[in-house]
């Protein structure tokens, strides 16, 4: 017992340790761009600067402290304590689940009757939740996990920036842990949202650095030769590794949240979570690929099109 509160205590004070680490960059970012506006008066009053500041409280909010207070307030259980026969006082929380889920888009006609039907008893419900985040809920979350993994593709492709790609990937793999939990209902215990919380900045560390990192090195040579004969991508294969690579670290992040939630810490060693994390974020990468390979060049064609009209109007 001493030894698990030990390790829980070691993973709290770590992702604390990364957060704390989080708002020293965020804070360095933010007061030096703020420094370089404060050069910039009207009426002898800093006005940029003050309103740089009020946008960047704004967007703190919205991006990251409405989304971490839905997952911490989210009520919290495992998916194997659905068949745990000795968990009746769950069934309020089970009811309460369910209810979400109802409301969620993506449920089968099939799965909502099911859901709908098992309400007023407990053994029925705590089957067709089972049922239901092992069928559809699965599917929509791994949906979700290749559409946030697309958009840190897309996004670090198209920076070029470390310090940039660093806010990109938290603030891309925050969203995608909130809208997981809110598509299954409930969020994973405080430890292993630590774990998450680390691995998420753990990502974003490294996301700085991958501008230069081979792909061949990372990437299997049959999954390499299928990049490099999707249309557009080879020409900007230098622009997209960095991308790719953070699309596989998000895929990772997403397929050990789902894990966490549908899974018992007890029934699964981290070696096999990583293990299986990474086998199936390779499987979902090329459809992440194939799918920010026609992004990525609009994105690159529309910033062309808007340096030319930048250019025709300044030329006029």
């Amino acid at each position: 017992m001493k030894k698990k509160d030990n390790a829980k205590i070691f993973w709290y004070l770590t992702a604390i340790g990364f957060i704390v680490l989080f708002i020293l960059i965020l804070l360095s970012s933010v007061l030096d761009v703020g420094d370089r506006l404060r050069g910039v008066l009207i009426y002898g009053v800093p006005v940029l600067e003050y309103a740089f500041y009020v946008i960047v409280v704004i967007l703190i909010y919205i991006l990251l402290i409405r989304p971490i207070n839905i997952i911490v307030f989210s009520p919290s259980f495992s998916i194997e304590t659905t068949l745990d026969e000795n968990h009746k006082k769950n069934y309020a929380l089970y009811k309460r689940v369910a209810k979400r889920l109802l409301k969620a888009e993506g449920l089968s006609d099939d799965t909502k009757l099911d859901l709908t039907n098992a309400l007023g008893d407990y053994e029925s419900l705590r089957e067709a939740l089972h049922k239901a985040f092992n069928g559809d809920i699965k599917k929509i979350i791994n949906k979700t996990i290749q559409k946030n993994a697309k958009t840190v593709m897309v996004s670090t492709a198209i920076s070029q920036n470390g310090r940039l790609d660093f806010f990109t990937v938290i603030v891309v793999n925050i969203k995608m842990i909130k809208e997981i939990v809110q598509l299954c209902g409930f969020r994973p215990n405080f430890r292993k949202l630590a774990k998450l919380t680390i691995n998420v900045f753990s990502t974003a560390l490294i996301a700085e650095g991958l501008e230069d990192l081979d792909l061949s090195e990372v990437l299997p040579q049959s999954t390499l030769q299928t990049i490099s004969e999707l249309p557009l991508v080879k020409p900007l294969m230098s622009s997209v590794t960095g991308g790719i690579s953070n699309a596989i670290l998000t895929l990772r992040i997403g397929i050990v949240t789902r894990k966490f939630l549908f899974t018992d810490a007890t029934e699964i060693t981290k070696e096999k979570l990583r293990r299986d994390a990474l086998v199936e974020a390779a499987s979902m990468l090329p459809a992440v690929i194939g799918d920010a390979a026609i992004s990525i060049p609009k994105k690159f064609i529309n910033i062309f099109k808007k340096t030319e009209k930048n250019n025709e109007k300044v030329s006029q």
